[in-house]
């Protein structure tokens, strides 16, 4: 029997347990794969445990369960009070997290001689964004459960931020530092500012800029094999030079699976 002779319900079966990839891949072997590839069935394998993350009331409609799994690939959703956002990784179905600068630790973050909260236009996904006015103490950190997101996945850390007319990030390197509960932190030195001109910092790992227009650079990466609940911690300072630093606008900590 030739794959094309099987029945599309048992075609439906196998595709379910590939990836969202391999289905839209193999919907181009026959019409019979294709039909498959764009059942519910299909798409509802790659859409498990999705309410135990969205709120039935927050999940986009869609006519289809594949329209709405690329609604979810495509457009964050906000929960956790506005706190979060998440995201289905478009290759794999994964689940990817943003914590807003709403829900980091900000050294005088509540004081409105060092930082504002903002709603910036250019930020589709939080309805504020802290906005750095002045501090000589750079500290921001926060901590995530390891709980909500997939298991046995390789993911990777990064600062989502913008540098609008910022100055003293250019005399010291920024300490980035990711650890899990229990286990070992690393720690590394970056430099934020990409308008830096002739300066040594430029040699450290820099930001690159993003497809929504925002800067982004890898905090560091870990593997959550999902067997028991974790805690990451994340940090981000620059605490030793006593600079005044200003124009450093935060949208948060993104957490996505890393592809390699």
């Amino acid at each position: 029997m030739e794959f094309e002779d099987l029945a599309e319900g048992c075609i439906a079966e196998i595709l379910s347990h590939t990836s969202p990839m391999d289905a839209c891949k193999l919907a181009l072997v026959s019409r019979a794969f294709c039909s498959a590839a764009e059942s519910d069935f299909v798409w509802s394998a790659f859409l498990l445990n999705l309410t135990s993350i969205i709120p039935p009331s927050s999940i986009p409609s869609s006519s289809s369960k594949k329209g709405l799994y690329f609604n979810l690939c495509n457009i964050p959703t906000i929960i956790d009070q506005g706190k979060k956002s998440v995201q289905l990784d478009k290759r794999t179905g994964k689940k990817c997290y943003m914590l807003s600068a709403r829900n980091l630790d900000i050294e005088w973050g509540d004081d409105v001689h060092h930082w504002e909260w903002a709603n910036l236009p250019e930020s589709s996904r939080f309805e504020a964004v802290a906005v750095l006015r002045a501090v000589c103490w750079f500290d921001i950190s926060g901590k995530i459960s390891t709980v909500g997101l997939s298991s046995d996945t390789h993911y990777a850390v990064f600062l989502v931020f913008k540098m609008i007319n910022a100055s003293g990030f250019h005399y010291h390197p920024t300490v980035i530092s990711l650890g899990v509960s229990g286990g070992s932190t690393n720690t590394k030195y970056v430099c934020l500012d990409l308008n830096l001109k002739d300066n040594r910092l430029r040699e450290l790992p820099c930001p690159k800029v993003r497809s929504d227009g925002w800067l982004e650079i890898e905090m560091g990466e870990f593997f959550n094999s999902g067997l028991k609940e974790e805690r990451l911690h994340v940090k981000v300072m620059e605490t030793t030079s006593h600079i005044w630093k200003c124009g450093f606008v935060l949208e948060g900590i993104e957490i996505r699976p890393k592809h390699v």
